[in-house]
C-alpha cells in the first residue's frame, strides 16, 4: 500500500521510525516532512498529508505531532479527509472498521514506539466494515463547514 507520512518537529523522530517500519513491511512511503527537529507548524504538515490522500497520491496517511490532536484537526479541514487520533490497537482498528478513517494521527509524546508500530500496522491492515456504517460515513462527508448537510 502507498502511504503518505508527515509530522511536525515534535513528531519527527517517531515519524522517521514509522517510515522505516512501514517500508520494511512492504509499503511504499511518501514522506512529506518535516525533515528535521527545527520548529515548524503542525497545520501545514497535517493538511499536506490529508491533501495527498484525498488527491489519491496515497491510499492512507499517517501524521505525527506531540499529541496527535492538533495535526488531526488540521488534516480534517481538508474535505474528504477522515483523520483519527489513535493511541492503541483498539482505536486504530475501530476507526478503520466503523469510520473508514483514511489518516491516522499518532501522538509522539503519548505512545511509545512499540505501540505506535502496532497502531500503524493495525490501521493499515484493517478494512472498512461498510454495511450499517457506510451511511454514517456518507453523512460525515455530506457535512459542510457550518456542520449542516449540503
Amino acid at each position: 500500500m502507498k502511504i503518505a507520512i508527515a509530522s511536525d518537529h515534535a513528531g519527527f523522530a517517531l515519524k522517521e521510525r514509522l517510515r522505516e517500519h512501514a517500508a520494511k513491511s512492504g509499503h511504499e512511503v511518501l514522506d512529506l516532512g518535516t525533515h528535521s527537529l527545527e520548529s515548524v507548524d503542525w497545520p501545514d504538515f497535517g493538511a499536506e498529508c490529508a491533501r495527498a490522500v484525498v488527491a489519491g497520491r496515497a491510499e492512507r496517511g499517517v501524521i505525527v505531532c506531540g499529541t496527535g490532536l492538533g495535526i488531526a484537526m488540521a488534516a480534517n479541514k481538508v474535505r474528504g479527509c477522515r483523520a483519527a487520533p489513535c493511541h492503541d490497537h483498539y482505536t486504530a482498528e475501530m476507526t478503520r472498521r466503523h469510520n473508514d478513517a483514511n489518516v491516522v494521527a499518532i501522538g509522539a509524546r503519548v505512545v511509545g514506539e512499540g505501540v505506535a508500530f502496532d497502531v500503524l500496522d493495525t490501521f493499515l491492515a484493517t478494512p472498512f466494515d461498510g454495511g450499517r456504517h457506510a451511511p454514517r460515513v456518507a453523512k460525515l462527508g455530506a457535512l459542510d463547514e457550518s456542520g449542516d448537510r449540503k
